[in-house]
């Protein structure tokens, strides 16, 4: 495994990680991977859309609730027909193809940043 580049603490600054809720997920059947349409709740941010391809570890059901980690500061980016506002962070599992959500360990308040 390759360590990226170092970079500086004014460069880690400028990415804007907020918690938010899951308050619909829906099939991406547009999708060139297997993915779900996500809508995310981050409180004052207002509610923003996602394309995750989480399909392999999580149902659609069990999505609605959860409180995910996202950056919400990079340009929107179009995924096929569909817009997508913000970045929902997982990990990769050894084949890229499981991805496993990066959620707050307790509640939090929708749109409270990472620091």
């Amino acid at each position: 495994m390759t360590v990226k580049p170092e970079i500086s603490w004014a460069d880690f600054e400028k990415i804007d990680i907020r918690c938010g809720t899951i308050i619909s997920a829906n099939d991406f059947e547009k999708a060139r991977n297997p993915s779900y349409k996500l809508e995310i709740d981050f409180g004052d941010l207002g509610i923003k859309k996602s394309s995750a391809q989480i399909t392999a570890l999580y149902r659609k059901e069990e999505l609605i609730g959860m409180q995910v980690l996202a950056v919400v500061n990079f340009p929107k980016k179009q995924i096929a027909n569909f817009i997508s506002e913000c970045l929902v962070l997982g990990v990769y599992g050894e084949d890229k193809k499981d991805v496993t959500l990066l959620t707050a360990s307790l509640p939090v308040k929708n749109g409270m940043q990472v620091g």
